[in-house]
């Protein structure tokens, strides 16, 4: 840890930095260019007595190019950099691990696709890129690690996709960086990054309990969504086998792609993008389903769909004899 930042512990801390002191180092230059020629200026321009008359000045075209040109300079710079480093942190590769998040005042509750709980603690492998998709059950949150560079709210209503990739073995902390009420400063926590061997040992250690993928084809069954959604011909509801991360026709003519965040919408608001070729008859679930169940019935529509050609962690289908089970109508 340097005396400045908090330690580099992830892929993107450094571009992050590396941004970020850039910007300091031109404000901080044209910060004194300008204070020092503001003072120097009026001292060799001042008036030296009262009768005096100012000459006139006759700018030079050279000059107004040169003070054009250069603070456009930098702009761009800011802003090509400042995309990239954005478009680094806000695309988690395809084979990330996926943890599934709930914030709620005032804790953190965490989930493994393999059944793992934890609460205000996360255990992560080195190297191993983490997916995190988070909901909020109140208000909003916000997830922070400092030596991550990793930030992102929480909001509730929606859920809040973000990743990051440790570099360091090592104990961090875990704030919640948005005012979130009387016992906000409260909402802390640690991450643990591990070895591989070590986050290994830590998983086999534990006893998982039921899997996020068979949470949501237990509430995808609770909720009578199989009565809608087979696979049958002439079924009220379109198959979702195969569903997440496929684009969707919609009666509108357009089309969506299938991700958490649509398909968390056509949960609580099945009205809003409907599917081209059914009726609008799927109820809306908007406060029937926990932020919880609706995180559960996300991974297990995402249990459905086989897996991407780079591999990415994801948690198997749930032993089910009944091949109905899915989840509600996107």
């Amino acid at each position: 840890m340097n005396f400045f930042f908090p330690e580099e512990a992830s892929t993107f801390a450094r571009h992050v930095d590396g941004l970020y002191l850039f910007l300091i180092l031109v404000t901080a230059f044209f910060s004194l260019l300008i204070g020092t020629l503001v003072v120097v200026f009026a001292i060799k321009y001042h008036r030296k007595s009262p009768d005096e008359i100012a000459a006139e000045v006759h700018e030079s075209g050279v000059l107004e190019i040169v003070w054009t040109v250069i603070p456009f300079g930098l702009v761009m710079i800011m802003f090509v950099w400042g995309a990239s480093v954005y478009f680094r942190i806000t695309r988690p590769p395809g084979t990330a691990l996926d943890i599934y998040v709930t914030a709620k005042q005032w804790m953190w509750k965490l989930q493994h696709t393999d059944g793992h709980r934890e609460m205000n603690e996360l255990h992560v492998p080195v190297g191993q890129p983490v997916r995190l998709t988070m909901a909020s059950e109140d208000v909003i949150h916000s997830f922070y690690v400092p030596a991550f560079r990793f930030k992102r709210d929480v909001v509730p209503g929606r859920f809040s996709v973000a990743w990051f990739e440790a570099t360091k073995p090592g104990k961090y902390h875990l704030f919640c960086a948005e005012y979130c009420g009387t016992r906000h400063s409260n909402m802390i926590g640690w991450v643990y990054v591990m070895t591989p061997a070590d986050y290994q040992a830590w998983l086999a250690g534990g006893a998982p309990g039921e899997s996020l993928a068979a949470s949501g084809a237990r509430r995808f069954v609770e909720n009578a969504c199989n009565t809608c959604h087979a696979e049958q011909s002439g079924a009220r509801g379109p198959s979702l086998a195969g569903l997440y991360g496929r684009n969707v026709q919609l009666a509108n003519g357009q089309t969506v792609l299938a991700d958490e965040a649509y398909i968390r919408e056509s949960i609580v608001n099945p009205h809003a993008r409907l599917v081209a070729g059914y009726p609008p008859i799927m109820p809306t679930y908007q406060g029937l389903i926990t932020e919880d169940g609706l995180l559960q019935l996300v991974a297990y529509l995402k249990s459905l769909s086989p897996a991407p050609a780079t591999g990415p962690a994801a948690s198997s289908p749930p032993a089910a004899s009944n091949p109905e089970r899915k989840a509600p109508r996107p």
